[in-house]
């Protein structure tokens, strides 16, 4: 009986082959080990070569391939074919998730909630949901770094800023006293009797030229003071149809050659606003559509209450802005390629009009067509403590 049973036991053991044990509670510790090892990592420098070692010794994988969308870089230990990076950017831009046993490779994309940020692959013994495990652990670091570097460019793009519209206004207010200077004494020159004709019409390009760089001046001024945090509205009455007055008297000159039409939605409409800041912003557009205009159109100025804003818009023709410049053209120190070398500027001054629109609750836009020609447009709450409430563009 006891040789019986012997030779049943030995019997189930030749016959039958003991599964393999179960490779996830070593791969799971592991896991944890990697997660460990991540946190470790410095969040201020990028992490991609230091993921790609971590996840290949932890793992005791052959090869490991990580893509970093956001830099647009590899990271890449082990060997691995010529083209990775085509290979690897396909897997980000198809949210691919495979594994082949035969090959060993699995390929991840790298996603936070549905956003792909890169993607990683892997050739080894590690596949399934195992693989997806580490492919979260890559993305969240990744995620961890560009959050801290976003914040870092964050706040050295406003330290920059600050330090520039300093400069602006040190330098706008350096060069006020030449200019003035400047433009009194050509004044004086223009009265005298004895100039030659040569010599007048120099004197005449003087006047010019100063009354130019002081407007310029003028403008970095107000771009330098729009852009501090003190800038604080002042509130008045505004009644519209005189304004519009003063801003066309004001850029006579420009208009001459341009029938200027200005209608209104009612002759007693006014808005609650800062006077200053509204003159500056329409100046802009009248300026722009006489700069650009085609000489012997006319310019159109218009005002009108839509609910609870009071809509401006300055209508020309001149060249059409591409619909990709919508939104760039109010940048500052950007000129649409539409008109960059049909007059000279800076690209100051529309970055000034939405300025003194959002400092109001305001906003601004452009529709550029062909046909119908050039309108920007200006929407400001007819009541500057009562900011609009969302009310569609037309």
């Amino acid at each position: 009986m006891i040789g019986f049973r012997r030779m049943l036991s030995v019997g189930r053991h030749t016959d039958q082959p003991v599964p393999p044990a179960d490779p996830f509670p070593l791969h799971a510790e592991r896991l944890c080990t990697l997660i460990q090892e991540t946190t470790r990592l410095d969040p201020n420098r990028k992490p991609g070569h230091a993921l790609t070692a971590l996840v290949q010794s932890v793992f005791q994988l052959e090869s490991v391939a990580i893509f970093d969308d956001d830099l647009q870089e590899v990271y890449a230990t082990g060997d691995w074919f010529d083209d990775l990076r085509d290979e690897l950017q396909n897997v980000c831009i198809f949210q691919t998730l495979s594994d082949d046993p035969e090959t060993g490779l699995s390929r991840r994309a790298l996603r936070m909630g549905n956003l792909p940020i890169g993607a990683m692959m892997l050739r080894g013994e590690v596949r399934g949901e195992m693989a997806s495990a580490i492919a979260s652990v890559v993305a969240i670091t990744f995620d961890r770094y560009h959050a801290l570097a976003n914040e870092s460019r964050t706040e050295s793009a406003r330290q920059t800023e600050q330090l520039r519209t300093t400069v602006l206004d040190s330098l706008a207010h350096a060069y006020k006293t030449p200019l003035t200077v400047i433009g009194a004494a050509s004044e004086g020159l223009s009265t005298m009797d004895d100039l030659s004709p040569e010599q007048a019409g120099l004197v005449a390009q003087i006047i010019e030229q100063t009354s130019l760089l002081n407007r310029l001046t003028t403008r970095l001024l107000k771009t330098a003071r729009l852009q501090s945090s003190e800038m604080i509205p002042r509130a008045e009455k505004v009644t519209i149809a005189p304004l519009l007055e003063d801003v066309v008297a004001s850029l006579s000159d420009q208009l001459s050659s341009f029938r200027v039409r200005v209608t209104l939605s009612r002759d007693d409409l006014s808005i609650h606003c800062d006077r200053n800041l509204l003159v500056a912003l329409l100046t802009q557009f009248v300026d722009n559509a006489a700069k650009y205009g085609n000489s012997g159109t006319a310019v159109t100025i218009n005002a009108a209450e839509h609910a609870a804003e009071v809509i401006f818009s300055v209508h020309g023709y001149g060249p059409v802005i591409p619909p990709s410049d919508f939104e760039r053209i109010f940048d500052r120190y950007y000129r649409s390629s539409a008109a960059s070398n049909r007059a000279p500027g800076t690209g100051i001054g529309l970055s000034i009009a939405r300025r003194t629109a959002q400092a109001q609750g305001g906003h601004v836009w452009v529709a550029s067509d062909v046909e119908k020609g050039t309108t920007f447009y200006a929407s400001l709450p007819t009541n500057l403590n009562t900011p609009p409430q969302g009310t569609a563009r037309p």
